[in-house]
């Protein structure tokens, strides 16, 4: 593992010439290493007990949009309209109850202040960005990521409400078609990611994949905070 306690620059090693998931530590959070890490696949979690750890997971889960599955009660509940779903209606108020329901579901998260602001800053900077579900003109259920040329880094969601955020999952795959983003990066492989159709790719593959998916960009303008519907 290379560590970079406290480096200057900007710099990451290349994942793949890394053994071990945990490819530095240290450093901090300004955005223009975070734009760097995610370019190369690379994304910070830790928490208050650690410094900066910075990972490339592998084998890697990615979904391919066309490969989205949504089981039958899924279906049904987005065709019962129950949620209203926006995009960057309100960043803060998304990331912020990530971290306090994840808090409240394990006694922890890894969601501290300063990630909160980095991410947030990187809101404004039009990188990050967030999918709310609404009921009855209450947010009960999002998520949020960062968006690079043709790739969505998924980051973290929550729900209050049963089922808000696997519906503002599928209406944001459906949203990221129509401009032709080509995948998500699920990062870490759960279960939950494999029920909507992702699968696990070797450490080369998303690499390549990544780097030939930054390239190409997306207007600017699909971010404008809007009302999203699904087909």
């Amino acid at each position: 593992m290379s560590v970079y306690l406290y480096f200057s620059d900007d710099e990451f090693p290349n994942p793949l010439n890394e053994n071990e998931e945990i490819v530095a530590v240290g450093g901090d959070l300004s955005f223009k290493r975070l734009i760097k890490a995610y370019k190369l696949g690379i994304f910070p979690w830790y928490d208050r007990y650690t410094p900066i750890l910075w990972w490339y997971t592998y084998p890697r889960l990615i979904l391919e949009l066309d490969n989205l599955h949504v089981s039958k009660r899924l279906f049904r509940i987005i065709k019962k309209r129950e949620f209203r779903v926006t995009i960057n209606f309100d960043f803060v108020k998304v990331i912020n109850m990530c971290a306090y329901v994840n808090k409240q579901r394990d006694g922890d998260t890894w969601l501290l202040p300063e990630m909160i602001e980095a991410y947030t800053g990187l809101h404004e900077l039009g990188y990050a960005h967030s999918v709310e579900a609404w009921q009855d003109n209450k947010i009960v259920g999002g998520l949020y990521g960062i968006a690079i040329g043709k790739v969505f880094f998924g980051e973290s969601m929550f729900y209050i409400k049963p089922n808000a955020s696997k519906v503002a999952f599928v209406y944001l795959v459906n949203y990221l078609k129509k401009f032709g983003f080509w995948f998500i990066d699920c990062q870490q492989s759960t279960g939950h990611m494999r029920r909507f159709g992702a699968h696990e790719v070797s450490k080369k593959e998303f690499f390549t994949r990544l780097q030939e998916a930054i390239k190409l960009p997306h207007p600017k303008e699909m971010w404008a905070p809007q009302e999203i519907f699904y087909p």
